[in-house]
Formats: structure tokens, sequence, C-alpha cells
């Protein structure tokens, strides 16, 4: 399916941008889960226009009717994997569903990891890995085991079967959707039923043991968690990030990045993260990305 414009993110800047860019006529989808967005956990009490405190959840519920208004498809799903093409970029979703879009809005907040295990950090670069795009490749024939949660964690365990001998796979946070656990098991990945509570080794990952006590050998440990963040999304992509901590999208006053046709607004882009700096900035980058498509198409 192919679109004017795509909007990774169901918060209030991607919204808010969807909202403009579908105002403008363009043909918008929107893709992300609501839940993810922190928003959907808090309220607010120092937002113009409210006399009194609001709920998030309901600010959100409002915005999404809002972008049905304005035309804009959304698409409950994470997007996994993002390509350039000659004009334009391909999206696929953890469904494995395809999207080609003119131009891109990045709107998926920031990441916010949890450490799994008491040593982790001590292993980071030594077995321990957060992106399995990055470092699958390292452990072909290999025995690995991949934790988390959310569409990252079950994309990431089909994926690295093209790579490791093994794969284990333990999701920490409810069941695995039963769709998604047959198309793992049918790749052949071994679900783990108990907790992996430490990691063996000395200098390098050794193995992993088990909450009732049993042991597994494997040389590399993957965590990821939730959606995919904006490092694994977009280091494929060339795009730059700020210099001091890498974990936020450089901008320019048009939330343009350094990639002609990628745009991105709200906490992906650095502090303050606040819904009034992501709605603001939501706007412009709907904009911006509505003025790019015109030009494209004018070009065409």
């Amino acid at each position: 399916m192919t679109y004017d414009i795509a909007i990774i993110g169901l918060g209030p800047a991607g919204i808010q941008a969807g909202i403009h860019a579908g105002r403008r006529k363009n043909k918008v989808i929107v893709f992300g889960k609501k839940e993810e967005s922190a928003l959907n956990y808090a309220h607010l009490e120092n937002y113009f226009g409210f006399k009194e405190k609001i709920e998030g959840k309901e600010l959100l519920e409002a915005g999404i009717e809002q972008l049905k208004r304005a035309g804009v498809d959304i698409l409950e799903e994470d997007i996994i994997k993002i390509e350039p093409l000659e004009r334009g970029f391909k999206l696929i979703t953890e469904k494995e569903k395809e999207f080609i879009a003119l131009a891109l809005v990045l709107a998926m907040g920031v990441k916010r990891k949890k450490s799994f295990f008491k040593r982790e950090k001590d292993f980071v670069g030594k077995g321990v890995s957060y992106c399995v795009d990055c470092d699958a490749w390292f452990y072909k024939g290999k025995k690995t085991l991949i934790i988390g949660d959310g569409s990252s964690a079950i994309w990431g365990a089909k994926f690295l079967t093209q790579f490791a001998e093994e794969v284990y796979f333990y999701f920490s946070k409810g069941e695995i959707p039963s769709e998604e656990k047959e198309a793992l098991i049918q790749k052949g990945v071994k679900i783990l039923a108990s907790k992996p509570i430490e990691i063996l080794g000395e200098r390098e990952v050794e193995g992993i043991k088990l909450e009732d006590e049993s042991i597994i050998k494997v040389d590399g440990i993957f965590i990821e968690q939730g959606a995919r963040g904006p490092l694994e999304l977009l280091a494929p992509l060339g795009i730059e990030l700020d210099l001091e901590t890498f974990s936020y999208v450089k901008v320019d006053k048009k939330m343009k990045t350094n990639v002609e046709g990628i745009f991105a607004c709200g906490d992906i882009t650095g502090p303050p993260l606040q819904v009034a700096k992501a709605v603001g900035e939501g706007c412009i980058a709907g904009l911006s990305a509505s003025d790019y498509v015109s030009k494209i198409k004018k070009e065409i």
C-alpha cells in the first residue's frame, strides 16, 4: 500500500502531525499503539486551555477521533524495519505487512530501557546486545537467547533464526499472542517457560541460569523491549543523532532530519519531554512533510 506520508507513533506528536498532514489532503497513515504512549498513563495539569486536570488517555482518544475526521488511516502495529527506496521509503510492520511512503514523520518517543540482569552492563559488547539488526550476523551458527516484550522481541527472535544455530526466547510480559507463538515455533524458536535470572560467564557470556535452576549454554543474549526504538530503526538510514547522548534525533526548525524526506517530532527530538512541545513540533512536522510531498509530486 502506498501513502504520501507515514507517521510512526500514536502519541501527541504523531497525532498532531497526522491531523495537519491529513487536512492538507495528503494520503496519510499513522502506525502505533496508544497504550505505548507515556501520555496514556498520565494526566495533564499545566496544559494550555484546560482549567482542571485531564487524563492523558482521554486526550489521546480525542486526538485519534480527530485523525479519523481528517481522513487519516490508523494501523495499530509497530514498525520493525524501514528501508530507503529510490524515492520514498518502505516500512515493514510486526505482522510483516509492507507499506511505501514518500515522506516519514518519526514520532515514536524515547525508549526507556530497564536492566534484566544484575551484571548486564558488564557483558555489553561481550555477548549482550540491544540490537538484533546490528549484531545477529556475529552469532551465525551459535546459540542465542532473546528476552523482552512487545513486537521488537518477537520480530528479533524470528530474525535470529536466519543466523543462529539455536534461538531461545523468553517473553517477559504476559502471554505471546497465539498467532505469533505458532509462527515462532514453526521457525524453530525454543520458547522458555522459566524466566532467565542470571548471566553466566567470566569475561564473555557463556550461558544463562533460569528461575527453575536449570542452565542453558548460549553465546549471545539479545535484549529487546517494547516497540523498536529509534536507534534500532534509524541506524540503517544514517539519521544523525545528538552528539551528547546519541539518544535523540537532530532536527532543524522545520523538524527536518539530515535525511531527505524524513522529519521528526516530540520526545524523540529531545527534552523537554512535555506534551506542549510534542504537539507544537507535531504541527510543524506535519506541515513540513506536506510541503515536501507537494514538491516531490510536482517534480514527478
